[in-house]
Parts: structure tokens; C-alpha cells; sequence
């Protein structure tokens, strides 16, 4: 919408205020259909944007703001440049943490044996304490229905606060991560990779979490700091020798399948080949040498277990030892010994948590003798699921992995191709991706052992015996998606078959979160559903999000982009910095700094807190600064009263008429390169120089040129005339620039003289305003004049005097040919500072001077 468009002027307001113009024009906005994607454009036309689905179990914090305020400056300059912007919003809504919340806020737990409860209610929310603590087992369906109706009332939460802040999203693409649409999607894309070998099953060691019961994936991991201990053991060799070794997880004695020392360790050359017997229980276990043995760890050989960490996977692999498994899913030790390992010492351990098995076999081996010196306390980091809450385990599971280059060096290779043709923002962000690609140790773990998630889409033949053929997965046809393998039954089969020996069972475990969110472009896009849609915004323009998920959402989507489509997903990635507290410490919940966003947009009102997110620039950190959110504040008011005081001046009638005197062609000079710098600042991705450029200037216009100029412009004549043009083109242009910033301020002084939307009116160009311009302007007579005039309103500061003060005399001294120019706006001068006479007199001084009598 431009100047035909229906919307009405509303005329300037006696007294401009910013409260009320959230809910104001907000409401305008939906009605208006503001921000509506144009599906009729052309693929050149449109500017796609690949937006951040926020988990909606969790609460939005200033780091959301930060970031998502970020992405609204592009989508609003590439809207105004012409582009119909396809900026969706969508929800995060299944996985753990959306679990974690129903079972703390309902005080249930899903129990997947029970059945269907139709008239099941749940209890009044929240529940206390003793309720969280003793959780009342539901079925499966009856747990995800409660899990869908806590993220429809969380989501209209984020929805209030994202439509408060002024997020130029269209609302009707908004999409959900366990939708219909979402299910369909994600279980299209596994089958896809199924079907082209790409996903895969395996029974292999898995990172498990005993809290959240389920496999973890490597690249959800993080290491956290956390007291342990040193225990030097004593192994036997048959000659008599021992062998030392040290190792802070003495309860997986009963795992351990070999010793490893460094092939050029000569400590333990003559060890090599040979085997030596484990304390306690005695069983035989070879010694063999590895690269990864670390020489000056402990005594330098290692105890290899299986498992207890991921060296002692890699270990296990490369060297093909045994598998003697001891801790089960539930985080307790099995309640019988591995293969080989005797029952009799094992029984003390048996059934018991990882804590108490360390706590017996520590007395074992004390008891044995075999417990050498005092064990030493340490801290060392610990692995750790990114959600959970107790030290990660590595059990054998059979789990569905899919390709990634972790163990294929071509497929590595071309996925560190796609991130050498992506554009980062800013560029340094791409060794970050590079070093994870690089860093792989396998293949990307996708399917989970929880409830509330998208199904993964397969069922098993069961043999006549009851036993599941896990090599020939049974897939559903395209055209049913989605299914549920626990409801639905297989092509072929009905539902009297499930469980019956001959017949069929349905997987039971859902897809990673990740390899549902990996498809946004696709979800969003319309991938199979709407052909048409996807030919135009696929490839997309941008994915904007946070430095800490390229490991996982970011380098995902290139992955499932690259096996379905061979391309990239987007041609743009824009990263975002740290929120830091005043401190300049990483704002985090785990630290308690977090400030929550909604009581700052309703003291001092959106376009200022837009105003303080605008200025950290891509990948930068910015400390929250409330000071800097006031400074946001009484920019949007000064551009309310300064637009209110220019358009009484009479400046909505003079638009397009020409700016004729020297002053007049000298300001909109000024803003022709600031149209040029902010433009290209906004292209450069750097939002943060654009609105530096246009603050800097918007300050001396209102500072300086309103003042100069004010007197002329409230007269008649040619000169009132160019003052009157002179503002209103800097007024409309100025709407324009801050318009991505500070929307709501911008849109209510645009409807005061304007028609249509500021938002979709035309970015302002070098050309418009040059036009405006009658003859060549100089720059450098705005910046002489405001100097001069800054010299007359010291002097009357200085002597106390209000800047209404009469001065009689003013004297300006300075190089004959600065006060030639100075003549050029010497009538403004005289006019703003009051001035009776003003004499000049060249060549007294190097510098402009001008002296005032009083």
C-alpha cells in the first residue's frame, strides 16, 4: 500500500504519545493484512525467510527478543524494498521439554501398557509437590493429549508477546512441529532416507539418559564440571607382575574387556599381546595398544570397559574387543553378570544405581587388597544431556540412525562443500560449523524412546514365534501420512494382528525433535503439499538463529536439504550474539540473570526495546542494557514530537515541491548519503550501522536543522517554501529508515499525512531525495551552520541565559572563504540564535569562532 491506498489520514494529534499504539496498530496490521505473503509474485520477487520455531514448553527471555527482532529489521527492509517477504512463525512444540512440563505441571507419567482412557480427567494444574513426586501413570494417548493442550495455551502466550514486539510475521502461515502438516512432512523426508539407504537401524552403543529414559544424539551433548574420584586398582599378569591403572568409574570393573596403553609407551611394550586378570573377579583380559592411549593420564594404561565412555567405544570398535554389558536403560546395574563374569562377587552389585555399585566395589577392592593408595578426589567434566539432569550412560540399544558424514568421508566432505557456498553472517561463524563436520565420530542418532514426538513410520513383521524382523521394516504409502505405528495398523495387516505371532508390531519410539525441525524450509515451503508455493521459496533467502544450535539445527537442515534435494536449504545464514547481564556474563537460566522480556515492553513500550536489540550487530554479544532501552524510548518520542512540530510547520502539503536555498539543498545532501549508508548497511546484513547512520543524522535535523530553519518556514516566499519541501522529504524519509526499527512510531506519524502503510511504502532511494533537490547541495554547510549555532547557544549557556535570549551582536571570525559559506545561511543563523547584527570578519582565526556580546 502507497499513497492510493484506502487508509485514511487520521490528522496530528495535539499531544503524540506511544502508549496504546502496540494494541493499536497491531490490530491495524491483522485487519489490513499488512504483512501478507503474495503468492502470486515471482520467485525474484519474493524474499523467503526460514524463521526459528521457539520451544514453547520453555519462556521467552530478552535473548528471543535480541534475535527475533533481528530477523524482523531484514524481513521489514527486503518488504519495503519491493520483495513479498515469506516470513512464517511456527512452534516447537513436541519432545522432552514439552514432556518434562506436562509431567511437572499435571504430576503424571506416561505408562505406554496402559490403555485408553476416553474419560479420563486431568487433575486441577498446577499440582504440589507431593503429587510431582509420586506421578499418576497415564496411557500414551491420553498423555499426549495432555501434552497438546498445555502447548495451545503456551503458545498463545508467545503469540501475545511476538505480536506485542511488532514481529512483521504473517500469521496465517503459522505452523506447529507436531502438526499434521509437520508429522506428514518428517515422516515423508525418514522414508525418503530409508527408502535411498540413507536411514538405518543398528544395535550399537547409544548415549542414554536414565532421567529422560531415551538415547541421546552426540550433538546434544555438554560437558559440565563435576566432583569424581581417582582409583588406582591393582590387574595380575600370570608371572606374578602387576599392573596398575587408574580410573574414576571403578563399579564397571565387571565391563572390562581389555587394557590399553599408547603403542610407543615402552613402559608396557612387553605387555602388549599379553593378558592380564581383573581384581575382584579375576577374568582374563588381553593388553593392547592404542593412539588415543594417553601416556601422562594416570599411569598410562587404561582400563577398556563396555561402556563407560566414548573412548571406550571407539576402543571397542577399532580394536574388536568383547562386549560385556553391566548397566541397563534404567541406570542400575543388570541383575546378571556379563558373559565370563563370575556370579559370585557380581551379586553384590547386582540391581543397584551406579552410586552404590561404585560405593561396594570400592569396599571389594579394599577388601581384596586390590585397592592401591587413597583414592584422590578430582573434578572433571562429565557428559551430559543438554536437558537432563544426571550423567549420561552408554548402553547397547537398537536405535535408527540416518547418514551424516560422521563415517563416510565423501558424504563429510560435500556437507563442508555446502557450508563453503553458504553466506555467513557474519563469516567467521563458518569454522564453527566446519569444526563440528569435521569433528564427527558417526552417524546422527534420530529416533527417541519418548511419547509426545512424530511416530517414526515403520512396523515389524513378527516371526511365528512372536520375534520382530527387524532387517525388513514394513513402510506405510505416502498418501496415508501421517500415521501412528501404535494405532495404525500396516498395508496388508489389521489391527487383530498386533503382537500375534505372523503378524505385526508397530515401532514404538519417536523421531529426534531435530529431525523434525531439520525440514522447517520443507514444512513451511509446502514440500508435496503445494508444489507451486515451494517452487517459489525454495531455496530460501535466510535462516536467522543462535550460534550454539549450528551443530544441530543448522547443519541438520543442510543435511536433509543436501541427501533430498542436492542444494542448500537457504543462501544466507545470519547468527546471532550473546545476551550478557550488566556483568557482561551470558544470560542463562541455569545462573538465574535471565531478564523476561514482556514488563520491559510494557514500561517503556516495543519500539524501545527494539531499539536496544537493533544495536548488537549479527554475531555480536550486547549486554542488556535497561539504560540504553530509555535512550530507545526518547528517540520514538522525540521522532513523535519533531514529526508533530514539522507537519504544523505545513509540511505535508510541500512534499515533492524542490528544496531551493543553500541551507535546504545542504540537509537533504546530508541525507542522500545517509540513504546510501543505511541501504547498504541493511544489504551487508549490519541493521546496527543503518540505524547508527540514521540516528546520528536524524539528532542534528532535529537539533539543529528544525531550529535554522523554523522562522523561514512559519513565513511565506520561496524561502518558507524550501524549508516546508526540505522537511517534508527529510520527514518521510526519515519515517522510512526507522521504519524496521521502530514500527509503531513510524507507522503513527506516517498515518498522521500519509496514506496506506509506511510499511509498504517504497524504501527510500539516493535518487528521490536528490531529485527533491534544486541545484547541488554541500553537505558541509549543515555541518558549518550547526556549528555555528552551537557556539551561540554556549555562549548563552554559559551566562545562564535561556535560549530565547536576544543576542545584539555576534562576531564570526574564521578563513574568508568558511565565511563565505557561512553567508550562505546567514539569515538562518541570525534567526535561530537571536541575533541582532552579525559581523564577519576573515582571516582573524584558523578555525570558526563566533564571539556573541551581550
Amino acid at each position: 500500500m502507497t499513497d492510493t491506498a484506502r487508509t485514511a489520514r487520521t490528522g496530528v494529534p495535539e499531544r503524540p504519545t506511544l502508549d496504546g499504539l502496540e494494541e493499536t496498530w497491531s490490530r491495524r496490521w491483522q485487519e489490513d493484512g499488512t504483512y501478507a505473503f503474495d503468492r502470486s509474485k515471482e520467485r525474484s520477487d519474493v524474499y523467503a525467510i526460514d524463521t526459528p520455531p521457539p520451544t514453547v514448553s520453555g519462556e521467552l527471555h530478552m535473548g528471543h527478543v535480541f534475535s527475533y527482532t533481528h530477523t524482523d529489521l531484514v524481513a521489514r527492509f527486503q518488504r519495503m524494498r519491493g520483495r513479498t517477504v515469506f516470513y512464517p512463525i511456527g512452534w516447537d512444540d513436541n519432545g522432552l521439554p514439552t514432556e518434562r512440563r506436562v509431567q511437572n505441571v499435571y504430576g503424571v507419567r506416561c505408562d505406554p501398557s496402559l490403555p485408553y482412557d476416553p474419560d479420563w480427567q486431568a487433575p486441577q494444574a498446577p499440582v504440589d509437590d507431593a503429587a510431582r513426586k509420586d506421578p499418576t501413570p497415564i496411557s500414551r494417548r491420553n498423555f499426549i493429549e495432555l501434552c497438546e493442550r498445555l502447548t495451545v495455551s503456551d503458545e498463545q502466550v508467545f503469540e501475545a508477546l511476538w505480536r506485542r514486539l511488532g514481529l512483521s510475521v504473517d500469521w496465517s502461515l503459522m505452523y506447529t512441529t507436531i502438526g499434521p502438516a509437520a508429522r506428514a512432512t518428517s515422516q515423508r523426508a525418514f522414508l525418503r532416507n530409508l527408502a535411498r539407504g540413507e536411514a538405518y537401524q543398528a544395535e550399537a552403543p547409544t548415549l542414554w539418559d536414565v532421567g529422560f529414559a531415551t538415547a541421546v544424539a552426540q550433538a546434544e551433548l555438554e560437558d559440565r564440571e563435576r566432583p569424581g574420584a581417582y582409583h588406582r586398582l591393582r590387574f595380575h599378569r600370570p608371572d606374578g607382575r602387576e599392573v596398575l591403572i587408574d580410573t574414576t568409574r571403578p563399579e564397571l570393573l565387571p565391563a572390562c574387556v581389555a587394557l590399553v596403553c599408547h603403542p610407543d609407551d615402552e613402559r608396557y611394550a612387553d605387555l602388549v599381546g599379553t593378558m592380564v586378570r581383573t581384581p575382584v573377579f579375576g577374568v582374563q583380559v588381553p593388553v593392547r595398544a592404542h593412539a588415543l592411549a594417553d601416556p601422562a593420564k594416570g599411569t598410562g594404561i587404561a582400563m577398556v570397559c563396555t561402556f563407560g565412555d566414548l573412548t571406550d567405544v571407539t576402543w571397542w570398535r577399532e580394536l574388536d574387543l568383547e562386549t560385556r554389558v553391566v548397566i541397563g536403560r534404567d541406570g542400575r546395574l543388570l541383575p546378571e553378570p556379563p558373559s565370563g563374569v563370575p556370579g559370585g562377587p557380581y551379586a553384590e552389585l547386582a540391581g543397584q544405581t551406579v552410586n552404590g555399585a561404585r560405593r561396594r566395589l570400592v569396599e571389594l577392592l579394599a577388601d581384596a587388597g586390590d585397592l592401591v593408595g587413597d583414592v584422590r578426589p578430582i573434578t572433571h567434566p562429565v557428559k551430559f544431556y543438554e536437558r537432563g539432569d544426571r550423567p549420561l550412560e552408554i548402553v547397547s540399544t537398537r536405535q535408527w540412525y540416518l547418514r551424516n558424514g560422521g563415517r563416510d568421508a565423501d558424504l563429510r566432505e560435500a556437507l563442508l562443500a555446502r557450508g563453503r557456498e553458504l553466506r555467513w553472517v557474519p563469516e567467521h561463524m563458518r569454522h564453527r560449523y566446519e569444526h563440528w563436520v569435521s569433528g564427527l565420530t558417526g552417524d546422527w542418532l534420530v529416533s527417541r524412546q519418548r511419547f509426545f514426538g512424530v511416530p517414526v513410520p515403520v512396523w515389524y513383521r513378527l516371526d511365528d514365534v512372536g520375534e520382530p524382523d527387524w532387517s525388513h521394516p514394513l513402510t506405510p504409502d505416502d498418501a496415508t501420512l501421517p500415521i501412528d505405528p501404535s494405532e495404525d495398523a500396516p498395508p496388508g495387516y489389521d489391527e487383530s494382528q498386533r503382537g500375534a505371532p505372523g503378524g505385526f508390531v508397530g515401532d514404538p519410539d519417536v523421531l529426534d525433535t531435530w529431525a523434525t525441525s531439520s525440514l522447517t524450509p520443507q514444512l513451511v515451503g509446502g514440500w508435496e503439499r503445494d508444489p507451486e508455493l515451494f517452487a517459489k521459496v525454495f531455496p530460501m533467502d535466510l535462516r536467522p538463529q543462535g550460534q550454539e544450535i549450528i551443530r544441530t539445527w543448522l547443519f541438520a537442515t543442510v543435511v536433509r536439504a543436501h541427501l533430498e534435494h542436492g542444494t542448500l536449504p537457504w543462501h544466507t545464514a545470519e547468527l546471532s550474539g550473546w545476551i550478557l547481564d550488566p556483568d557482561r556474563k551470558k544470560m542463562s537460566k541455569s545462573k538465574g540473570n535471565v531478564v523476561t522480556p514482556m514488563a520491559l515492553l510494557e514500561q517503556h513500550g516495543s519500539d524501545a526495546v527494539r531499539y536496544w536489540s537493533a544495536n548488537g550487530r549479527p554475531g555480536t554479544d550486547l549486554a542488556f542494557d535497561p539504560a540504553q532501552i530509555k535512550v530507545g524510548r526518547r528517540l520514538a518520542t522525540k521522532l513523535l514530537n519533531a514529526s508533530r512540530f514539522a507537519l504544523g510547520l505545513g509540511a505535508a502539503d510541500a512534499l515533492r515541491a524542490p528544496a531551493t536555498t543553500a541551507l535546504d539543498r545542504a540537509v537533504l545532501a546530508e541525507l542522500s548519503s545517509v540513504v546510501a549508508a543505511a541501504t547498504t548497511a541493511f544489504e551487508a546484513y549490519d541493521h546496527t550501522a543503518a540505524l547508527q547512520a540514521t540516528e546520528s543524522f536524524f539528532w542534528r535535523f532535529c537539533d539543529d536543522y528544525i531550529e535554522l530553519v523554523k522562522e523561514r518556514a512559519y513565513g511565506t516566499g520561496t524561502g518558507a517554501d524550501s524549508a516546508r519541501a526540505t522537511l517534508a522529504t527529510a520527514l518521510s524519509v526519515q519515517l522510512r529508515l526507522f521504519a524496521p526499527v521502530l514500527p509503531y512510531a513510524t507507522e503513527e506519524v506516517w498515518s498522521w499525512w500519509r496514506y496506506g502503510s509506511v510499511h509498504r511504502a517504497p524504501w527510500p532511494t539516493t535518487y528521490e531525495v536528490d531529485r527533491a533537490v534544486q541545484g547541488e547541495g554541500d553537505p558541509a554547510l549543515l555541518r558549518l551552520a550547526s556549528d555555528a549555532l552551537s557556539q551561540v547557544r554556549r555562549a548563552k549557556s554559559e551566562r545562564k541565559l535561556s535560549m530565547r535570549a536576544e543576542v545584539p551582536l555576534a562576531e564570526a571570525l574564521g578563513p574568508a572563504a568558511l565565511l563565505d559559506q557561512l553567508t550562505e545561511v546567514a539569515d538562518d543563523l541570525r534567526a535561530a540564535g537571536r541575533i541582532g547584527k552579525l559581523d564577519l570578519l576573515p582571516d582573524r582565526t584558523t578555525e570558526l569562532v563566533i564571539a556573541c556580546a551581550f
